[in-house]
């Protein structure tokens, strides 16, 4: 990819308007400074001290944060609790931009939350301890889901893009039921001009019509349920293969370190990794791949090339350490440049 032709992509984002559909998550950060701990007077446990609170959208929040910072028009449609929780979810929503006219406030359901503590030691060392994790276990009902449905029905038809965020593994439990799902397949063959994509951690071989973005994994076990392991370029490039056909649409299959394939049928290409050095956190990793591929897609750009952006966002995100990172237009267009510096070709 030359530096016009990316320009001329990332030119064009700011135009398109992108939906995105199903879990959100709020990432609340607790910083704790161990230097400042005291004991508790109840128990004679150390009673860690929280110096800092940093809340961020996760999940289906962070395609939703990395669109914004590509300056995509982002929609959201999900459902959240009544509760503390949800006002600081909503709030940094609204912060970045996104709309939230098809958030669902449910009265009965949490919202979605993974604490994350992060200590810093007494030697300044920053580690993440046990995570806490708020989800619903619960069925969505099925007047919330007709809700959801209704919802997707009047967004989709004003899009360029729709990002499908599956994240909870419960079946139901999340927003995007069977029900829902259907739906989503349905509208990505009534409306073929537009950029379906979905991501889904336990279910993206019950897709069809649209993108989907798996892991390794996630793709084998479309096929071998409890597989677990390892795989070769070539058994990845083999499941890809099968995983399109199912589907009957391309298939941006992420290997790790190694980039992602591209598979259309029978065809697959390897967009490699762009190369960085130094400390890498890789959470939100495939978020940001997502959002710059489909902002990519609905700019104009092919297949290939759409991949190509994914890359360059994720190689920037991966390098914001302790919170789930973003990219702007002019880093990703810097990128480019340091990325055919390090060797970086397809």
């Amino acid at each position: 990819m030359t530096e016009e032709r990316l320009r001329q992509i990332l030119d064009r984002f700011p135009d398109q308007r992108v939906l995105v559909v199903g879990d959100f998550f709020l990432d609340h950060y607790l910083l704790i400074d161990r230097a400042i701990s005291e004991t508790s007077l109840e128990t004679g446990l150390e009673a860690y001290q929280v110096v800092e609170v940093r809340n961020s959208p996760g999940a289906g929040g962070t395609v939703a944060n990395n669109l914004r910072a590509l300056q995509i028009q982002t929609y959201a449609i999900t459902v959240i609790g009544q509760d503390g929780l949800g006002y600081d979810l909503l709030h940094e929503l609204r912060v970045r931009g996104v709309s939230v006219d098809g958030v669902l406030q449910h009265p009965k359901r949490f919202t979605p939350t993974y604490t994350k503590p992060m200590v810093r030691e007494l030697d300044g060392r920053i580690h993440e301890v046990n995570r806490l994790d708020i989800k619903n276990r619960q069925v969505l009902e099925p007047e919330w889901e007709e809700r959801v449905i209704a919802l997707l029905r009047d967004f989709v038809p004003e899009m360029d893009g729709v990002i499908v965020a599956d994240q909870v593994e419960e079946r139901n439990c999340g927003v995007v039921t069977d029900r829902v799902r259907e739906e989503i397949c349905q509208l990505a063959q009534s409306y073929p001009q537009k950029v379906f994509l979905a991501d889904s951690r336990a279910r993206i071989g019950e897709y069809y019509n649209l993108f989907v973005k798996p892991n390794q994994r996630e793709a084998i076990r479309v096929f071998q349920p409890e597989w677990e392991g390892t795989c070769t370029l070539q058994e990845a490039r083999e499941v890809g293969v099968r995983l399109s056909k199912r589907t009957g649409k391309p298939v941006f299959l992420t290997i790790g370190e190694q980039g992602v394939l591209v598979v259309d049928d029978e065809r697959v290409n390897h967009v490699p990794a762009v190369p960085v050095t130094g400390e890498i956190d890789i959470v939100g990793a495939g978020d940001s791949t997502s959002a710059g591929t489909v902002s990519a897609l609905c700019s104009g750009a092919n297949l290939v090339e759409a991949a190509q952006v994914g890359q360059l966002v994720a190689s920037i995100t991966i390098q914001q350490i302790g919170t789930t990172g973003t990219a702007t237009r002019e880093q990703v267009l810097r990128r480019l440049g340091e990325a055919k510096g390090w060797g970086w070709t397809v």
